[in-house]
């Protein structure tokens, strides 16, 4: 939370907000904070708790440490090293999973997470965070994608439908090695994986049937396959403009669309299970969880439109603040359910000798 709070803080910096900045050098770890910081430790942490091994906990808590560093003190090497290393860790909590289970979503994650702990290495060793950023981009949308993989078994997807699922995981690998080289081809080749595995997850994710259904079931579809929508857009993005070559507005339109339009109703949509498994506290479904996921949506689409739109461009700063808003009300929204329910098992515990609830 102190991660995702102070990112999101430092993001509303550089788009113009004037606020606080307690360390000159700071901006450019908006990224790296929300993440590494964040979804790293997000990541490592479920994962940590779903192999049950206590070694694995070391990842959140080097990420951990690694963000008091990065948002206490000036930037220095211990932070990004402590984040290098909870990502090596958890590329050994995926080898294991694979060594337990080898499957094609096992090894799709783990080359998800091996994506992370090389961008890891180049920033730590002072590659330019517009090179990096794309084998982080990687990581996070293989492991999605790996796990949805996982949980569309189910559905037994053929020979065919594998290996469309391949081509694009193999076609983002291509692309952020070739990004982060500086490489002709890695826009195309980064531009064709996002667009063919948003194109694969919306046909063949079992979400699209799920949607039909009603309350927490179709709440996670919708944030499903909307995710998939602006997934779809980054890699068009990409695709037209080429804008992995340097910093700019499509380049910022494509990296927001990945992680805010992708990446955060992933997170909307699976917070609802996670939270639980992480907390070890269940949390009770609402229909206002749609306010938050609107919010964000509307918010991705007025950066985008301020990023493309040059009369427009102040809708970037504003889409900026409304981002924010769409967290802060997920956040607010995701802990007033796991407290009332709380509030209602502590009224509902059976009371001493007597037989009554």
């Amino acid at each position: 939370m102190l991660s995702m709070a102070y990112g999101i803080w430092l993001g509303l910096l550089r788009l113009g907000w004037i606020l606080p900045l307690p360390w000159p050098d700071q901006l450019i770890l908006h990224g790296p904070l929300m993440i590494g910081g964040f979804l790293g430790t997000l990541i490592g942490l479920e994962r940590a708790i779903g192999i049950a091994k206590p070694w694995a906990f070391a990842a959140p808590v080097c990420s951990l440490a690694g963000v008091v560093v990065l948002v206490f003190g000036p930037p220095v090497v211990m932070g990004p090293l402590l984040i290098t290393i909870a990502s090596a860790i958890v590329v050994a909590v995926f080898v294991t999973v694979l060594r337990r289970q080898a499957s094609m979503f096992a090894g799709v994650m783990l080359a998800g997470a091996a994506c992370w702990s090389i961008g890891n290495v180049q920033w730590m060793s002072g590659a330019a965070l517009y090179r990096v950023v794309f084998w982080w981009v990687a990581f996070l949308v293989l492991t999605i994608a790996g796990e949805r993989l996982e949980l569309n078994r189910v559905l037994r997807p053929t020979r065919r439908v594998r290996a469309a699922f391949i081509g694009s995981a193999c076609a983002m690998l291509a692309g952020a090695a070739m990004l982060a080289s500086g490489a002709r081809g890695g826009a195309p080749a980064m531009g064709a994986g996002l667009t063919s595995m948003a194109a694969w997850l919306m046909v063949n994710d079992v979400a699209r049937r799920t949607v039909r259904q009603r309350g927490l079931t179709r709440f996670m579809a919708a944030c499903l396959l909307s995710g998939y929508a602006w997934l779809g857009v980054a890699g068009i993005v990409l695709l037209a403009t080429g804008a992995a070559s340097s910093p700019g507005t499509s380049y910022d339109a494509v990296l927001h669309a990945v992680f805010l339009g992708f990446v955060v109703s992933m997170v909307f949509g699976h917070a609802p299970i996670v939270f639980p498994a992480v907390l070890g506290v269940p949390l009770e479904y609402r229909p206002l969880f749609y306010v938050h996921l609107v919010v964000l949506h509307a918010s991705v689409a007025m950066r985008l439109t301020g990023d493309f739109v040059d009369q427009l461009g102040r809708l970037r700063v504003w889409g900026g603040l409304a981002n924010a808003l769409a967290i802060g009300l997920f956040v607010a929204a995701t802990a007033s359910a796991l407290s009332r329910l709380s509030r209602y098992e502590r009224i509902a515990r059976p009371v001493a000798g007597s037989g009554r609830t």
